[in-house]
C-alpha cells in the first residue's frame, strides 16, 4: 500500500519516550528533539491525539520535561517506575500504548508509532490489517529499532538520516 498524507487525513501519534530516550542516549549520546518529531510526524495532517508515554520516578525531577511535552502539544500519560525487592527496576508502556491505539482506531485514518520496539509487531499488523485498516508509520532510530517493525509499517522514518531529531544533552550529562 502507497503511504498517501493529505491536509484532511486524521491522524494520532503515540510516542514510546522510554524507547526513544535510551536510543538517542546510547546511539549518540544526545537527546530527542520532541517538537521535530511532532511535527515530521504529523506532516501537515490533522492531529487528533499525540500522547507520549512516561515514566515518573520517585524524586520527580522529570517535572520539566513533562511540562516541555506539554507545551508543544504531546498529552504525557504517566507510570511510576516500580522496583522490585532485589532493586530491579521495570518502566514499561506496552500494554497502555496499544490499548490507546485500539481505541483511537475508529477516530483516525493513520497512526503513527514512534518506537523501535518489536513488541508492536502484532499491534501494527491489527491496525493495518483489522477491521480499521489504518495507514501504520513507525518512526525510530533505525540502528536500534526492530527490522520486522520496520518491514510491517507501511513507512517507516528513519531517524538516524537526519539530525534535526536530536539535540546536544544539557552541559555535565554526556555519558562517555
Amino acid at each position: 500500500m502507497a503511504v498517501i498524507k493529505h491536509r484532511e487525513q486524521r491522524v494520532a501519534v503515540l510516542i514510546d519516550v522510554q524507547n526513544m530516550y535510551h536510543s538517542a542516549r546510547n546511539l549518540y549520546k544526545k537527546r530527542v528533539n520532541f517538537k521535530e518529531l511532532l511535527k515530521t510526524a504529523v506532516s501537515s495532517r490533522k492531529l487528533v491525539r499525540a500522547i507520549g508515554y512516561v515514566i515518573k520516578t520517585e524524586s520527580g525531577e522529570e517535572a520539566a520535561f513533562f511540562e516541555a511535552l506539554t507545551k508543544i502539544g504531546i498529552e504525557p500519560k504517566f507510570k511510576d517506575l516500580q522496583v522490585f525487592a532485589g532493586g530491579l527496576k521495570k518502566a514499561d508502556w506496552d500494554v497502555g500504548l496499544a490499548i490507546d491505539a485500539i481505541r483511537l482506531a475508529p477516530r483516525i485514518d493513520a497512526i503513527v508509532l514512534i518506537t523501535g520496539d518489536g513488541d508492536f509487531i502484532p499491534l501494527v499488523e491489527y491496525l493495518k490489517e483489522g477491521e480499521y485498516g489504518l495507514q501504520v508509520e513507525v518512526m525510530a532510530f533505525g540502528r536500534s529499532a526492530s527490522g520486522k517493525l520496520k518491514e510491517k509499517a507501511d513507512e517507516f522514518i528513519n531517524l538516524d538520516e537526519s539530525s534535526r531529531f536530536l539535540l546536544e544533552l544539557p552541559r555535565g550529562k554526556k555519558r562517555k
